[in-house]
């Protein structure tokens, strides 16, 4: 099973929900993926952070699909949990459900992987502070 399967609902965590507004969208009313990409960073992020206890910064983002739309007054919700720990890195799979705007229909709407490292107030990398 790679780190994108997902059969029954969200895996990992929630780390991040919040309802897709008008502003969020193009001249043609979709939400931007950008916008969504940002949720996911956020979220993911706030893991990176818990995780390794020290500031993280966002190296990198890969197998990033969008599978279904989002719309205006969606309610998307960010699943994320710690796949990997290197020295200074961290990957974290990613995921974005949707509940539908006025309905109970749920949706997987893109995911991907992130990785992020440790960084010093310097920015210099530093080791993953490891849980005891």
């Amino acid at each position: 099973m790679d780190s994108f399967e997902t059969t029954e609902g969200p895996a990992g965590e929630l780390v991040i929900r919040t309802i897709a507004m008008p502003a969020d969208t193009n001249p043609s009313g979709d939400i931007f993926g950008g916008w969504i990409m940002s949720q996911m960073d956020l979220g993911s992020g706030i893991l990176a952070s818990k995780t390794a206890r020290s500031r993280v910064v966002t190296v990198a983002v890969d197998g990033m699909s969008f599978l279904q739309p989002v719309r205006v007054g969606d309610t998307i919700a960010c699943y994320a949990r710690v796949e990997s720990i290197g020295r200074s890195s961290m990957k974290i799979p990613v995921e974005v459900w949707a509940q539908r705007y006025r309905g109970q229909e749920r949706c997987l709407v893109t995911r991907a992987v992130f990785t992020y490292v440790a960084v010093d107030e310097s920015g210099s990398p530093i080791p993953v502070r490891r849980a005891s």
